[in-house]
């Protein structure tokens, strides 16, 4: 065990060595990076241990191919799974340091924009933690996604540089990289053997780098890997590019996160991205599998490989291109190993979030994988024939008149398709993708998403898990299903007035975090009401502006209106060519300019929208929430996670029953969540009978249209322009995602919370019992539902015993 005295010691040398100055003279940001030098040290030790002892147990490995990674902050995340937090916190105390100061200074990589990128990091976690083989693989971004900013309402996307000072938990693997070539002309040609051999013409090679970082595991001694790529232009071909101009075009392919598609530089930067990481992970792979001096009939024992989403299904062809071209297998060997070791996760069921790509430029980017994808086409058509219809058979194949399906290309290509929730997963097999479900039946499983709860509450709430160590033990810290225990107190006043004093304490903090970078200013004694997510139509965060403008109208009627105090928070970033979703941020901005100066309503009602949302900002809300809105059209969520992280820490939900809102209903019992709106049984109905008329409803409802009006009649200042989009949607374009069916409803459920909160003893207690069963939608559970039933993955631990 690493001693507090050896902690100083190292963190002194490494401050001398970097630095040339003592301790005590160092700022928090020298600190830090001299910090994270000496935690890496600790743990590079084991980093290497667990690589050679996966490598002496020829174990086989899963390799999670994700184009999004949010790991966040991970300085407090490593000192806790190293068991180390406390000794450096008492450390950092003695020299009058303030751990919270150093970690304050660590950027949050910045490599996802929401839910899928979490989810990524969380099972990153989760494998080290639960002793499982497991790599990430995806793309070093220079700036991510966007450093979210607002003037005048508007979101302003500015460069997040969060390399700037460098990143002290990477190791580059210069003797790691691999090339990776684009364009140019494909050719196949004959062999003396009588093989064909594919011959590149007027190629582009790029250099994919990788740098590592460890993933430690939850006080285990494990340390896994995710494998980051950055570009570089190699040696060899330096001389290609000799302009800046020229060097920039392919420098830039990594630069950012998920470049404007809109138009068609942007599509082809995106195209290659996603080829890149892909065709490095994967030749990294075999070059691993290689080395092990097995057959290749053996490759599925050894190696999986998780396609996340579909943008690195390029995977399947990538993988076919390297055994058929650079192995020598036969096209029925090398596909069956491919679909054996391929598996995929859908996170989605909007027909626009289903990738496809048009032919000509799959040409242009990546010939060769085009050819592959033909012939699997091919092939895929062939076997179908005689065994289903043509019909199906054309609507499910890869190839479709100008374009590629990419979700067809990793169903086709893989042996487990599975979607992230029950409710998801039905729809799958039911309506998305049916008719791929006739095909492989067998192939279709759910793995409902689960989060990293040490983050979520060991680390972002330690208030409330002190309550927890002090009522049911500790246990809980290792197996998120023992916080069960809590529900034995749920009668207990003293345990109850603990919780809510660890709320309490968490709301003052977000009200002065409030306060310091808006200059609003909240009562923590209020409802804080939070909406936290990618800010898409689906999601409704309109529904719940609709709602707020409601509950202003009738203040303004009537102030002494007897409803709780209410803070509305929003966090959330549109992409930067979404201008609905970014109007409807303007409105919201300019509805909370309207509300929070108004007097005349006293403080009843405020909203806040934090800018640049990330984990770091999500580490400080959802300890301080009251309310989980999860409102999105039923059948439209895949499973959403905050939904989980704001259960875990004591929120009540609002929700459609939609994603894995409805495992949380069944979770926790009827009373204590709060269940809104259509069923997608209702939305496929009205999506059936075509007999949905939004104009009616605002037309017959005198309530709904007076708040629509406030859109377009001036009542709100400063929204012309976004005002009349977002009334256009709704009235002429008819509310395409439901708002004005549901919004009685949603108003119905808001007044149940009202009324439930301000019997504080009976909300204490619905608290308590969303915290107790909380530990069901651990990532830790989820990621060993994948190794057993998908991946067919062992712990180490496991297979040293055997």
């Amino acid at each position: 065990m690493v001693t507090k005295k050896q902690i100083v010691k190292e963190l002194k040398r490494n401050i001398q060595q970097s630095y040339a100055m003592e301790l005590e003279d160092a700022t928090p940001q020298e600190i830090f990076y001299s910090l994270g030098k000496t935690i890496k040290a600790i743990y590079n030790q084991d980093w290497q241990k667990t690589w050679k002892d996966y490598i002496i147990e020829e174990q086989k490995q899963v390799y999670y191919f994700s184009i999004e990674f949010l790991p966040g902050k991970m300085l407090k995340s490593n000192l806790l799974n190293l068991g180390l937090l406390e000794i450096v916190r008492e450390a950092l105390n003695d020299y009058n340091i303030d751990l919270e100061d150093v970690a304050a200074v660590e950027k949050d990589m910045a490599l996802g924009n929401g839910g899928l990128g979490r989810l990524a990091s969380c099972f990153m976690d989760s494998l080290a933690s639960c002793g499982l083989p497991g790599n990430g693989n995806g793309i070093r971004y220079d700036y991510g996604l966007f450093k979210q900013q607002f003037v005048d309402g508007y979101q302003v996307e500015l460069p997040d540089e969060w390399l700037q000072d460098g990143n002290v938990w990477e190791i580059r693997r210069e003797s790691k990289a691999v090339n990776v070539h684009y364009g140019g002309k494909v050719y196949m040609e004959k062999q003396a053997n009588g093989q064909l051999k594919p011959i590149y013409e007027n190629e582009i090679v790029l250099k994919a780098v990788p740098y590592d970082t460890g993933m430690v595991g939850y006080q285990n001694g494990i340390v896994n890997t995710m494998r980051l790529w950055g570009v570089e232009i190699p040696v060899s071909q330096e001389g290609k590019y000799r302009t800046i101009e020229e060097r920039r075009v392919f420098e830039d392919l990594t630069a950012v996160l998920y470049p404007d598609d809109s138009n068609e530089t942007g599509r082809l930067i995106r195209l290659a991205q996603e080829y890149f990481f892909v065709s490095a992970g994967i030749q990294s792979i075999i070059r691993y599998y290689r080395k092990l001096n097995r057959p290749w009939h053996d490759l599925s024992e050894k190696v999986a490989i998780h396609i996340n989403d579909t943008h690195p299904a390029l995977c399947v062809p990538e993988l076919m291109r390297i055994l058929l071209d650079e192995c020598d297998l036969n096209w029925e060997l090398a596909w069956d190993l491919t679909v054996k070791v391929m598996s995929y996760t859908n996170h989605t069921i909007l027909a626009e979030a289903l990738e496809k790509w048009p032919i000509y430029l799959l040409e242009r980017v990546v010939p060769r994988m085009y050819q592959i994808i033909q012939e699997i086409d091919r092939r895929y058509v062939l076997s179908m024939q005689n065994i289903h219809p043509n019909d199906l058979i054309e609507r499910t194949r890869i190839i479709q008149g100008e374009y590629v399906h990419m979700a067809n290309l990793a169903i086709i290509g893989s042996h487990s398709t599975n979607g992230v929730a029950k409710l998801h997963s039905d729809l799958l097999k039911s309506v998305v993708l049916h008719d791929f479900y006739i095909i492989y039946p067998e192939r279709f499983n759910n793995k409902t998403n689960g989060i990293a709860q040490r983050r979520w509450l060991q680390i972002a709430n330690e208030e409330l898990s002190q309550v927890l160590d002090e009522t049911i033990g500790k246990t809980w810290r290792k197996d998120p299903a023992d916080l069960k225990l809590l529900i034995n107190y749920q009668d207990d006043e003293a345990v109850l007035k603990r919780l809510f004093e660890a709320k309490k304490t968490k709301k003052i903090a977000l009200a002065q975090y409030v306060e310091e970078t808006t200059g609003i200013v909240i009562n923590p004694e209020a409802i804080f009401d939070v909406q936290i997510k990618r800010l898409h139509a689906y999601k409704r965060q309109l529904l719940n502006l609709l709602h707020i403008i409601k509950l202003y109208l009738d203040l303004l009627e009537n102030p002494k209106l007897d409803i709780e105090p209410r803070v509305f928070i929003f966090g959330a970033k549109a992409a930067p060519s979404y201008t609905y979703a970014k109007s409807i941020i303007k409105v919201i901005n300019e509805v909370a300019q309207l509300i929070n100066h108004d007097e005349r309503i006293q403080d009843k009602l405020k909203i806040v929208f934090l800018a640049n949302y990330n984990v770091t900002l999500a580490e400080i809300i959802i300890p301080a929430a009251d309310v989980s809105e999860q409102i999105s059209l039923a059948s439209k969520e895949a499973s959403g996670t905050s939904n989980m992280k704001l259960m875990l820490n004591g929120a009540i939900t609002i929700a459609t029953l939609d994603g894995a809102n409805v495992e949380i209903r069944d979770a926790v019992g009827d009373d204590n969540i709060d269940i809104f709106g259509l069923t997608e049984a209702e939305v496929y109905a009205y999506y059936e009978n075509k007999n949905y008329s939004s104009n009616q409803i605002y037309e017959n409802d005198p309530v709904i249209k007076r708040i629509l009006d406030t859109l377009i009649d001036g009542t709100i200042p400063n929204i012309g322009k976004e005002g009349r989009e977002i009334f256009d949607s709704l009235i002429l374009y008819n509310d395409e995602y439901f708002l004005l069916r549901d919004f009685n409803s949603y108003c119905e459920a808001q007044t149940k919370i009202d009324l439930a909160y301000k019997d504080r003893k009976r909300w204490e207690k619905i608290s308590l019992i969303n915290i107790a069963n909380a530990g069901h939608f651990s990532a830790d559970t989820t990621v060993k539902q994948y190794a057993e039933d998908i991946w067919q993955i062992e712990p180490l631990f496991a297979r040293k015993r055997k």
